[in-house]
C-alpha cells in the first residue's frame, strides 16, 4: 500500500492567522492515512524499522499541510505535526503544554509520576523538579564525572579484549546503565562482567517495548496477548524489587555516610518552597525515570554517532585530531571534555537526524486556532514528530546530509524556534540533558582516541521504542 494513497478532506492552503475559533476548520478536516475496519491505519504504519520511522516517511507526504491524522487499532486517532511552522506554534509555552499520550501513558505503569511521565499539574512533578534541578547544575555534575570515567574504563577494557566485532548497541546500553546507576545511586551493575544483559535491563527493555506494542493491537485481539501482559507485569515487579532494595539499603546506612548522589538528594533534601520530602514511592519512580531516560536515550545517541564516524573517515579524522589536541592520552577533566566543540556538534547533528525521543505530545491550554486555520480545543493532544521537524527543509538545507557545521554559532542564530527539540520543550525539557551530553562527549571522544573502525555498511534502524541502529556490529582495532 503506497503512502501516497492518502485521504484529503479539504484544501491545504493556509489562511490568515487571525481566524476566530468559531470560523476555523475542525481538525477532522486534516488529511489522514487510510483506515480499514479493526486494524484501522495500521497497515500504512507498519515498517521493519518501526512505526516512528514510518511516520517520518509519511511526514514527507503531509509537510505542506503541516499535520495529519493516523487512525490506530486502539481506537485513538492521534494527530501528528510534521512541519516547523506548526512546531513553532506548539512549542510556545504560553499557549501549549506537555500532555501524556501514546506510550507514555503505558510507561506510567512503572515510571508513575516521575519527572518524565508526570502530568504537568501533578503535585509531585513540581516537588521533584524543585528538589532535583540543583542536582543537575554544572557544579553538581562535577561530582558525577568520576563515575562517568569509571564506567567508561570498563567499556574500554572490554573492547580492548574483544576478538570479534563488538555489538555496539548492547555495549552502549551497558555503558550508559552503569554510568547512571553509579552516578545517580552508587549502585554497580558491573554490566561488562557478564556476557548477558543484567536481568533489570532485560525487564526494562521488554516493558518499554510492550508499552508501544500494545498500542498496535485491536482490543478484539487482547486475549491472544495474555502471556505478554503477564510477562509485562512480572517485569515491572522485577524493576520495582531492585529499586526498592536500593532505597532500603541506602536508608539503612547512617546519613553522614551517604554519598552525594541523586538518591541521597531525594531522600534528604526538602522542597525549598514547602519543606516537604519526596515519598519513597515517588523516589522509586524518579529512580526508574533516571534509569530509563538516562541510559536508553544516551545509548542510542552514542550508537548512531559511532556508526556515522565509522562510515565518514574525514569526520573521524577531524574528531580524533580535536581530542588529541585537547587532552591526548590522559584522562580529561570535565572542563576539557566540554571544550570539545566538534565532538559536541557531531552529537548535536546525530540528535537532529536520529532524536532519541522521536515524538512529544503537546496540547493547548485554551481553545485556539493553529496554523491560522484549524480550531483546536483545550487539552487536544498533538504529537510533535521531532524526527520529521528535524528534517524539514524550511530550516535544514539538504536535511538528510550529516553536517556538524550546522551547529556552528552563525547558522544556529537564524534557526526558527521549534526547529530543534531533541531534549523536549520548555519547562518539561529533559532535566538531565547536560549530564547526558557530558557523558556522551566523554565516551565518544575516548572511543575515537582509542580505536580504529572498519566501515560497518549502511545504517538500518531497529523498530525499538527509542531510535537505535539494527544489528550494528563494529570491527575495531587498537589505534595504530
Amino acid at each position: 500500500m503506497s503512502p501516497r494513497s492518502v485521504r484529503h478532506n479539504g484544501p491545504t492552503d493556509m489562511v490568515t492567522p487571525n481566524v476566530a475559533p468559531t470560523d476555523a476548520a475542525p481538525l477532522s478536516s486534516l488529511p489522514a492515512i487510510p483506515s480499514l475496519p479493526i486494524v484501522r491505519g495500521l497497515p500504512w504504519l507498519l515498517s521493519p524499522e518501526g512505526i516512528l520511522n514510518r511516520l517520518l516517511a509519511l511526514s514527507e507526504e503531509f509537510r505542506e499541510v503541516g499535520a495529519f491524522r493516523a487512525p490506530m487499532p486502539d481506537d485513538r486517532e492521534p494527530i501528528f505535526v510534521c512541519s516547523i511552522a506548526w512546531a513553532t506554534e506548539i512549542c510556545d509555552e504560553t499557549r501549549f503544554e506537555k500532555v501524556l499520550d501514546g506510550p507514555l501513558v503505558n510507561i506510567r505503569d512503572f515510571a508513575g509520576d516521575g519527572l518524565f511521565t508526570a502530568h504537568s499539574d501533578e503535585r509531585n512533578w513540581h516537588l521533584a523538579h524543585r528538589i532535583l534541578s540543583p542536582g543537575f547544575s554544572m557544579t553538581s555534575l562535577e561530582r558525577y564525572f568520576p563515575a562517568m570515567v569509571s564506567a567508561l574504563e570498563a567499556l574500554i577494557a572490554h573492547w580492548r579484549a574483544a576478538r570479534a566485532p563488538v555489538d555496539v548497541v548492547r555495549d552502549m546500553t551497558r555503558l550508559t546503565l552503569d554510568t547512571i546507576s553509579l552516578a545517580g545511586f552508587a549502585h554497580r551493575f558491573d554490566s561488562f562482567a557478564s556476557p548477558e544483559l543484567h536481568p533489570f535491563l532485560q525487564s526494562l527493555g521488554r516493558a518499554l517495548q510492550e508499552s508501544v506494542d500494545v498500542l498496535q493491537r485491536p482490543s478484539l485481539f487482547a486475549p491472544l496477548f495474555r502471556a505478554r501482559r503477564a510477562q509485562y507485569r512480572r517485569d515491572i515487579d522485577t524493576m520495582f524489587s531492585l529499586v526498592d532494595e536500593v532505597i532500603r539499603e541506602r536508608k539503612s546506612q547512617p546519613q553522614d555516610r551517604w554519598p552525594q548522589d541523586f538518591l541521597s538528594l531525594m531522600l534528604s533534601q526538602p522542597d525549598p518552597k514547602t519543606g516537604e520530602l519526596l515519598g519513597d514511592e515517588n523516589i522509586r519512580y524518579q529512580i526508574l525515570t533516571f534509569l530509563v531516560a538516562g541510559h536508553e536515550t544516551t545509548s542510542g545517541l552514542l550508537s548512531f554517532a559511532l556508526h556515522q564516524l565509522a562510515r565518514d573517515r574525514a569526520l573521524f579524522a577531524r574528531v580524533r585530531a580535536e581530542v588529541d589536541e585537547h587532552f591526548g592520552d590522559r584522562t580529561p577533566t570535565m572542563r576539557e571534555v566540554l571544550g570539545l566543540d566538534l565532538v559536541k556538534r557531531t552529537l548535536e547533528e546525530t540528535l537532529r537526524l536520529w532524536p532519541t525521543v522521536a515524538a512529544v505530545t503537546r496540547a493547548p491550554k485554551e481553545d485556539t486556532v493553529i496554523a491560522g486555520r484549524y480550531a483546536i480545543r483545550k487539552g487536544q493532544p498533538l504529537g510533535l514528530l521531532v524526527n520529521a521537524v528535524h528534517r524539514d527543509p524550511a530550516a535544514w538545507p539538504e536535511p538528510d546530509r550529516f553536517d556538524p557545521d550546522r551547529f556552528l554559532p552563525e547558522p544556529s542564530k537564524s534557526r526558527p524556534n521549534g526547529a530543534y527539540k531533541p531534549f523536549g520543550i520548555g519547562r518539561r525539557a529533559c532535566t538531565g540533558r547536560h549530564f547526558a551530553m557530558i557523558e556522551a562527549m566523554l565516551a565518544l571522544a575516548t572511543i575515537v582516541r582509542e580505536f580504529d573502525f572498519d566501515d560497518p555498511g549502511p545504517l538500518v534502524q531497529a523498530p525499538t521504542v527509542s531510535a537505535k541502529p539494527k544489528g550494528f556490529r563494529l570491527t575495531i582495532r587498537r589505534r595504530a
